[in-house]
Order: structure tokens, then C-alpha cells, then sequence
């Protein structure tokens, strides 16, 4: 029915008008209102020279300023692309050199990502003014539904950030693939950065269902979680899985209604069994896990009826319209229960890197597969088991080791509050494995020998970490993950 972005907007803001769109603190944004501030200004951005086509930056805090300005290029006809606040000077330079923007609407008191070059801008400061200008109105370009609508950067993990582009066709897919993650005016509590794919990509989803996105405050806390949980009447709640147990530590929990929710998402981290069960039981909500890239914000999902183990071992199944692929080395696909490298392909792929002909064809193929640096392996079940990525695997004395499933075994242990393995150059033997421990709150620091024993009793023996390295915190990326080549270059200075 609809073809563009720009075009949903429209119909949602007839549709669901009064309903709220957004909740940040105490300003709240209604779907018309949302679509009016947009169409004002996207006409400040046609004044300021964004033509169709044309990439716009967004360096703003997850916001309804940023919601607002995303909404506004797509009126304009441009290119959204966000820029995340934690990423560095290198890691900005290269996404405004890569994308040449023709603006960056921009939050002074953030930095200035212009710093790197002379890259015109709107500061946050002026954008309520636009907001209540003329508008667009039917002066706005016509675009096509094969055109790009956003570029969004992978977290930089193996290399700099590379931009996967979508186009209007892939939002309109993620409408498709949501499954039981969308339902008609949900109210998401969001702590997703608004660049990341979880947000960028899934703004039609959002316009279709009616969605309300109430937005986590910074910095985070369990009171604050619980507080928006209930007086928010919030419907899926999505937390890595220190939050769900910081959450079920507040005193008085039991007196809170959570009657209203209908989805509690693990994110980023394994959920141990005992966890899920608990915020299954206490909240009386289940809990799904969800497995997704920036290249594709759409692969697997667990159902709500799968029990806790299939959540803490497995991140699911394909998701309506997503097809699965592992392969060796040699391209060939590989059997069930066998490690391959994962392929997939469905409607929400991104349609290459932007400005990046090299990349794209190495990623994507003739066929249309997009081939991950994720590894895994399909159980009885049917259900996809990540064990880590290419760049990630060592070889210890001639023996494959996956480090996710090293981290995955050492978060098992009730003394671990986060676990991150890495391989290591080692005489004789090739590599090693080097543990990063954070210990968990409240718990006693376990002992080296201790963890050690653990993993063994696990895993096969060569697996075991030969090291072990007690920290206060892991270093993250700009995206939150875990920034292994942060961890490497420890290593190094150590040696």
C-alpha cells in the first residue's frame, strides 16, 4: 500500500494521531505532532541545500529532537545516518568522509563532529524553531521505494565502522519479520542508542504498529527501569542481563503491577537459566532473545513458550522470510550440529556498504546472501548456536577454540558478572586463551584456580583459558560491545 517512508508517516499520523509516539523524561510527542515538526523541518533542511539524495547526520542523543530530524529527512528526501556520541575523533572522521554529508544536524554541547572538516551544520538549539515553520508540504521530493533511506554503521569491532545502507523497502520488510517482538500500540521501553539498527531500521515498524517509544534516561539504573516498567504501563522491556538481575534485587518488587507486560528481550549477553526463570516468574512475562547484525537487523528469535535453556543456548530460529546458510571454508554448506560460517538472506539484508563497492561484494553476492563473520552451528531443534566470530577464533595446539562459548560457560559461574576470551600469540602451541573477568556485584571474587576448574568440567580441556585477568569493567566500542582489539592491544603491552 505504501511505497516510502515519508509515506507511512503520513498515513500514521492520521491513524494513530493523539497516541504518543514518543516519552523522553517528562516531553512526550504524538504521532501527528511528530509528522508536523517533521514537515517543518524538513523544509529547513531543503533551505539549507539537502537535496534527494543527499546523506544528513544526525550527532544527537537517542532523543525526540533525533526521532524528529530522522522523520524530517526522510520528508526532505535524504539520507539519515546516525553518529554515535561515544564514537571517537578517527571513527567520526572516517563516517564524514565516507558519506560526504550535506549537513549535520548536531548537539554543540556533544563536541563538534564538523571539528574534522568543514561540514555545514544545524545545531540542536534551532531546531524548535524549525520545528513550527511552514513546511514542506506537497513541495516535498517523491521518492522511490528503491531509494536509500538510511546508512547505518557497524560497531567497528573487526576494523573502522563500515555503513550499511537500507532502503525504503527494507523498513517496510522489518514489518514482516517482527513476529511476536510487534503488536499493535506496544509501548517499548528503549535503551537502544537511536544510530543503532534496532532503532534506525525499524522506524516503519514503529509507524505501522503505533508503537509508543519511552526512552531510558542516562545514566541507567534499575530504580529508574522499574519506575518507567510500571508508570509507563510498558509492554516489552528489552536489558542486557545484569539489568534484569540489578531489577529483581529492589526491595518491594512484589507490589509493582507488570500486569500490562507482554515481552521481556535479553540482549547482548547469554541470560543464565535461573535469571530467565526469575524474571519469568517474578514478573510473569516471557522472556525471548533475538539475533540480529546491522547488516541485517532480522535473523532469529526464540519464541516466548521455549524454555530457558533453549533462551540461555541458542538465539532461535529464522524469522518470517529469513532464510539460513552455514558454510566451511570452501563455501559449501555444512551439516547439522556443524560449525560453519552464517548466511543469510530475506527482504531486511542491506542493500550494500555505502560508498564501499569492495566491501559490498565481499559481503554480499551474486545471489544475494550476506555472508557474516559469525560462526555457529544448528541444533536438533532447529535452533541457531553462536559459538563466535572468524576474527575471534584461535587455534590453541592445532584445536579450534570458539571464545563465546569459553565466555558463554565462564558466565555460568555465579561469581562471574561478565566474561570476554580472546587467542593470544604462544611458542610451541600457536595460541593461547586470555579471560578478561569482571566479577559480579555482591558476589566473591572467585579464585583463578577456581574458574579454571569450572571451564574444565565444561568444556574440553584445551579450552580452558590459560590465562586469566581479573578487571573492573570491559572495554566497549562505541555500539556497547565488547571492543576485543582493546583487549589485544592489553595483551601486547603486557607481553
Amino acid at each position: 500500500m505504501f511505497g516510502t517512508v515519508d509515506e507511512v508517516l503520513d498515513a500514521a499520523a492520521v491513524q494513530h494521531g493523539a497516541r504518543e509516539a514518543y516519552v523522553d523524561g517528562p516531553e512526550r510527542l504524538t504521532f501527528s505532532a511528530w509528522r508536523r515538526a517533521a514537515d517543518g523541518l524538513a523544509a529547513t533542511l531543503v533551505d539549507r541545500g539537502v537535496r534527494p539524495g543527499d546523506v544528513v547526520a544526525l550527532y544527537l542523543r537517542s532523543s525526540i529532537d533525533y526521532a524528529i530530524s530522522y522523520a524530517a529527512i526522510a520528508l526532505a528526501g535524504g539520507v539519515a545516518t546516525g553518529i554515535s556520541t561515544r564514537l571517537g575523533p578517527r571513527e567520526v572522521g572516517s563516517i564524514l568522509a565516507r558519506t560526504q554529508p550535506a549537513l549535520v544536524v548536531q548537539d554543540g554541547s556533544l563536541g563538534d563532529p564538523g571539528a574534522m572538516g568543514p561540514v555545514p551544520v544545524l545545531e540542536r538549539r534551532d531546531l524548535e524553531q524549525a520545528y513550527i515553520g511552514p513546511g514542506l508540504g506537497t513541495d516535498r521530493p517523491a521518492r522511490e521505494a528503491t531509494d536509500a533511506v538510511t546508512v547505518i554503521w557497524t560497531s567497528g569491532t573487526t576494523g573502522e565502522p563500515k555503513g550499511a545502507w537500507f532502503d525504503h523497502r527494507n523498513l517496510a520488510a522489518a514489518v514482516l519479520t517482527a513476529g511476536v517482538m510487534s503488536a499493535p500500540y506496544d509501548r517499548r521501553l528503549s535503551s537502544t542508542p537511536f544510530p543503532h539498527a534496532g532503532y534506525m531500521a525499524k522506524l516503519w515498524d514503529q509507524l505501522a504498529w503505533g508503537s509508543t517509544i519511552v526512552i531510558s534516561p542516562t545514566p541507567w539504573s534499575a530504580a529508574s527501569m522499574r519506575d518507567l516498567m510500571v508508570g509507563e504501563r510498558i509492554t516489552v522491556a528489552g536489558g542486557v542481563p545484569t539489568q534484569w538481575a540489578k531489577l529483581l534485587e529492589l526491595p518491594d518488587l512484589a507490589g509493582d503491577d507488570f500486569s500490562h507486560l507482554r515481552l521481556c528481550l535479553a540482549a547482548t549477553a547469554p541470560a543464565p537459566p535461573e535469571l530467565i526463570e526469575q524474571v519469568t516468574s517474578r514478573l510473569s512475562c516471557p522472556m525471548i532473545v533475538r539475533y540480529a547484525m546491522t547488516e541485517s537487523p532480522s535473523i532469529t528469535g526464540t519464541d516466548p513458550a521455549d524454555p530457558p535453556q533453549v533462551l540461555y543456548r541458542t538465539v532461535g530460529r529464522p524469522q518470517a522470510g529469513v532464510e539460513l546458510s552455514l558454510v566451511a571454508e570452501d563455501n559449501g554448506e555444512v551439516g547439522r550440529g556443524e560449525v560453519g560460517r552464517i548466511r543469510v538472506k530475506g527482504p531486511c539484508v542491506m542493500r550494500g556498504y555505502w560508498n564501499d563497492a569492495e566491501q559490498t561484494a565481499t559481503a554480499l553476492g551474486p545471489d544475494s546472501w550476506l555472508t557474516s563473520s559469525d560462526l555457529g552451528f544448528i541444533d536438533a531443534d532447529g535452533n541457531l548456536v553462536l559459538v563466535g566470530r572468524v576474527t575471534d577464533l584461535y587455534i590453541r595446539g592445532g584445536y579450534n577454540v570458539y571464545p563465546l562459548e569459553v565466555e558463554n560457560a565462564l558466565s555460568e559461574h555465579p561469581g562471574v558478572g561478565q566474561a570476554a576470551v580472546i587467542g593470544a600469540p604462544a611458542p610451541v602451541i600457536g595460541e593461547i586463551g586470555v579471560a578478561f573477568i569482571v566479577p559480579a556485584d555482591g558476589e566473591k571474587t572467585p579464585a583463578i584456580e577456581e574458574l579454571q576448574a569450572w571451564i574444565r568440567e565444561r568444556l574440553a580441556d584445551y579450552k580452558a583459558p590459560d590465562r586469566m585477568v581479573l578487571v573492573d569493567e570491559l572495554p566497549l566500542t562505541g555500539m556497547m560491545k565488547v571492543d576485543k582489539r582493546a583487549l589485544r592491544l592489553r595483551i601486547e603491552v603486557q607481553s
